[in-house]
């Protein structure tokens, strides 16, 4: 069975149980606009144990999963990421509906 490859962004938390998923945006199946969404969100790549809020850029390709990318980030960090993340996917979905109709 050949599945298409689709891409997500996960929000996790670190727990006492280790990180657990509370959240997760589909990005689509373009990896280089998976890659540009990731790349506008606020956050450090250098994480460490000390981090409690991570996001991560998720490949699903086949059934099965591939992180590609990392960052922690605060609180205020996530709130802005999630607003930045969704503005992006309303701008895509929205120029996607517009070439739809052309």
């Amino acid at each position: 069975m050949n599945r298409k490859t689709q891409f997500f962004i996960h929000l996790n938390i670190k727990t006492v149980k280790g990180p657990e998923t509370f959240g997760k945006f589909h990005v689509g199946d373009n990896r280089e606009r998976a890659y540009q969404i990731f790349s506008l969100l606020l956050g450090d790549q250098l994480v460490n144990e000390n981090n409690v809020l991570f996001l991560d850029l998720m490949e699903i390709k086949n059934g099965l999963p591939v992180n590609l990318n990392m960052i922690s980030c605060t609180l205020d960090q996530l709130a802005q990421n999630c607003k930045t993340v969704t503005r992006e996917l309303f701008k895509l979905s929205n120029l996607e509906a517009a070439a739809d109709a052309d």
